[in-house]
């Protein structure tokens, strides 16, 4: 148990039967009356989320999750085959769990699930990957004085903008919370 005073963004709660992540929370002492807890949930299993006052001082029930690292395999229609790296174990999860981690997935690339008991509620990219261009438009001479950018596929299938000097082959960090290029690797 955990009480509402203790709230912080990112901690996993577990509310009538379904397990929910603090997205922001606001803390409120009216000048009348008792102090309370404004906060905004998403459901892990929904991915919706939801706004609820509590009362400060009130014990809700902390999830206590779980994070495997483990190597993503190969995928067949809409599954996923992970192995856990110390186990050696194989895990399969759909698209559904998989989430927006899809289009940043390489084969042997490590990744963090996200797991609670034995159900596995989500997973963790890493804040980058490295991932080549296997097509975009070629540079034309004098299409950099003006700055802008191109559209580059990505070997996941992943779609970017670019600068202009980028060309196939290339390999490029990508930033897997926004889809956006960084920087050549």
């Amino acid at each position: 148990m955990i009480s509402t005073s203790d709230f912080h963004t990112g901690l996993t709660i577990e509310l009538d039967g379904e397990l929910y992540t603090v997205v922001e929370f606001q803390h409120v002492k009216p000048g009348k009356g008792a102090a309370f807890v404004r906060s905004r949930l998403k459901n892990l299993r929904t991915g919706s989320t939801t706004e609820r006052t509590f009362r400060a001082g009130e014990k809700v029930s902390r999830a206590i999750m779980e994070r495997k690292t483990m190597e993503y395999l190969y995928n067949s229609d809409d599954e996923y085959y992970l192995m856990d790296m110390e186990t050696y174990e194989q895990v399969t999860l759909s698209k559904e769990q998989m989430e927006a981690a899809v289009k940043f997935l390489i084969e042997n690339e490590q990744l963090t699930v996200v797991m609670h008991g034995e159900k596995v509620v989500g997973v963790e990219l890493p804040n980058t990957v490295a991932l080549k261009v296997v097509e975009t438009d070629p540079a034309f001479k004098g299409d950099t004085a003006a700055g802008g950018s191109k559209p580059a596929k990505l070997q996941t299938g992943l779609v970017v903008q670019v600068p202009f000097f980028i060309e196939a082959g290339d390999i490029l960090k990508i930033d897997t919370r926004t889809s956006a290029y960084i920087e050549r690797v």
